[in-house]
């Protein structure tokens, strides 16, 4: 169960960073960055917070709506970056995440933040201090409220790209290549939303 023991250890605001979406075939790389300005409510949260991947979609949802709630009340604050599927081609999915992140970043007007990273790789990003934690969504609270929230966004995101394209699922498999969705990029080709340096497509395409 995440708790608050590692933003504890720091005497500054601490944003949690977790990223959604390195592997599907196709949509952008969400990041979401969560900075609690209290850490006195941990027992609401054995309900609703927990590695995103593991949640179901009700409970997610139900998450997602609890820390929407936290953050009307000011005891939250969160923000989203977003690097899309030409930045992901471009820079490959490693760049384009920290791209995303760096983006969540600059959202907050919170200069002598810590950031703590789910993962096992850096930002170097301006003047942060920052540390990787991998397995981050099962130890911080911070990095566990920014997984689901970016999650949920990117689900509502896919679900709406697929209903100008409906021959690949996207609105079930989130991007993801399921049978069905690689399947049916052989039989009608690849999209504008699809990853081009991603396998199968770069294949279809070069060849």
């Amino acid at each position: 169960m995440p708790d608050f023991s590692i933003e504890a250890e720091f005497n500054a605001p601490v944003i949690g960073l977790d990223e959604v979406g390195r592997g599907p075939l196709a949509g952008p790389v969400i990041s979401c960055g969560c900075h609690f300005k209290n850490y006195t409510i941990l027992n609401e949260f054995k309900e609703f917070i927990g590695d995103s991947k593991k949640l179901s979609e009700k409970k997610r949802l139900l998450s997602f709506k609890f820390l929407h709630n936290l953050k009307k009340e000011g005891i939250i604050d969160f923000h989203l970056g977003i690097a899309n599927v030409n930045e992901i081609d471009n820079l490959n999915i490693l760049g384009a995440t920290k791209l995303s992140m760096k983006r969540v970043v600059d959202k907050f007007n919170l200069k002598n933040a810590y950031l703590i990273i789910d993962g096992n790789f850096s930002l170097n990003y301006k003047s942060y201090k920052e540390q990787s934690i991998i397995k981050g969504d099962n130890k911080s609270l911070s990095i566990a409220a920014a997984s689901i929230i970016a999650k949920v966004h990117r689900d509502r995101l896919m679900k709406k790209l697929s209903i100008k394209f409906q021959d690949f699922g996207w609105e079930k498999n989130s991007g993801y290549g399921t049978k069905k969705h690689i399947e049916n990029i052989h039989r009608f080709g690849p999209t504008i939303h699809h990853r081009k340096t991603f396998e199968p497509i770069k294949s279809l395409i070069h060849s």
